[in-house]
């Protein structure tokens, strides 16, 4: 098996090929890549079986996120076609100026080097990945979890072999096939190779790497998203809402997982959609307040309000209003997606401006924050930090800047 190290050494060698390559080479491969995953998807297939054989110890939710079928498959071919489509994030114009002596500043656009992935049960990150990185001049390292291990060495063949047919260095994109915690531990210590590292899966899993890592990390991810319903809500538009936002997918980051209801309203709603998500199979865990309206919720915990369940699982609590309600958001978000549904202007207004998330929601369910909804062909993921990038990170949180400046001769007093 082949070292950590020189997966670095040769990603790192290999930046300066994809900063090089034109943006309609960086296309025309992104198409062939499309379509070579279209055509060997029965390969894809086979290797998701294997994977899927061995998961016998992961939730149902996340089952259905490693299982790969023709319309997955297709729908992964369909994301490097949009990221083709999409504008170059190296292009100009560039910001250009002159200083008082005369010297022209260029602000140009370039790519982050060596990215690296760490992630968990999701295939299809890497494709994503490798697609958003190539596109915008990058190398990329990916390192999957082992429950995925035999479809992420799949379907990272088939993006290297496009290269290598088209007499490029596949080493633009690299595999990590060793799933142990050491390959992990050596890739957040890589200074002297990787420029920045975006860790995708649990909270957990993301506080680890961000503890732990001496690379420059994006954190991302976790989403302990909250519903807050105010008494001017819509009720029948709340639960739509909160349903598609809880069961439409329930194992990701932005699917809700906790619930609060303007007390109100509590008596009223609080029966109507308790009723609704039972009968998706959801379990309600509730707060004392919502106990005593609706008996059978199971007692919530300490513990569940700051949990993200990624499974049918919702916790909901009674508040007085708009300012208990940012109050308690703003105590137990992860900063990634957060909702209000409401007819009063200036609720939403307030709540849209004090809540401390990447992605504020009025009237809509949590589930489109994601890149492609966002319009960014596909995501590295979603940023919960505010320094470089924040919230669905498309092609342009892939890259950086440099100053080239051009002088005659100038020198400084």
């Amino acid at each position: 098996m082949e070292t950590i190290q020189n997966i670095g050494k040769r990603a790192k060698a290999a930046t300066l090929d994809a900063a090089q390559l034109s943006l309609e080479t960086r296309n025309q491969i992104l198409k062939m890549m499309a379509a070579a995953i279209t055509e060997k998807s029965d390969v894809i297939i086979a290797a998701n079986r294997q994977d899927l054989a061995l998961a016998t110890n992961l939730a149902a939710p996340m089952v259905k996120r490693l299982t790969l079928d023709e319309a997955t498959i297709q729908s992964i071919a369909d994301s490097l076609l949009a990221v083709a489509q999409l504008p170059d994030p190296l292009a100009g114009p560039y910001e250009t100026w002159e200083n008082h002596v005369k010297l022209k500043i260029v602000k140009k656009i370039v790519p982050l080097g060596v990215v690296a992935m760490v992630y968990e049960a999701r295939p299809n990150v890497t494709v994503d990945a490798a697609a958003l990185t190539l596109k915008s001049g990058n190398a990329v390292i990916l390192r999957g979890g082992k429950e995925a291990i035999a479809s992420n060495t799949a379907l990272a063949a088939i993006l290297r072999d496009v290269l290598e047919q088209r007499h490029l260095n596949p080493d633009m994109i690299q595999l990590i096939t060793d799933t142990s915690h050491d390959s992990v531990n050596q890739l957040l210590h890589m200074r002297e190779y990787v420029d920045v590292l975006i860790p995708r899966g649990s909270g957990h899993f993301i506080d680890f790497v961000v503890a732990n890592a001496t690379v420059p990390v994006i954190e991302t991810g976790a989403g302990n998203t909250h519903i807050f319903v105010d008494a001017s809500a819509d009720q029948d538009e709340a639960i739509n809402i909160i349903h598609n936002a809880k069961t439409q997918k329930p194992a990701v980051c932005n699917a809700a997982e906790k619930l609060l209801i303007h007390a109100d309203i509590a008596d009223e709603f609080l029966p109507k959609i308790t009723g609704r998500l039972r009968a998706a199979h959801v379990e309600l865990r509730g707060d004392e307040a919502s106990r005593a309206i609706e008996s059978d919720l199971t007692p919530a915990s300490e513990l569940d309000w700051d949990t993200e369940y990624n499974d049918l699982i919702m916790g909901v609590r009674i508040v007085s209003g708009i300012d208990e309600a940012i109050e308690w958001v703003n105590r137990h978000t992860t900063h990634h997606s957060e909702t209000i549904i409401s007819e009063d202007a200036e609720n939403v207004a307030k709540f849209m401006n004090d809540v401390d998330a990447a992605v504020v929601y009025r009237n809509a369910s949590s589930r489109f924050t994601d890149g492609f909804e966002f319009g960014f062909g596909a995501e590295i993921g979603i940023s919960t930090q505010k320094l470089h990038a924040r919230g669905p990170m498309g092609l342009k949180a892939l890259t950086t800047i440099k100053y080239e400046v051009f002088g005659d001769g100038q020198i400084r007093d």
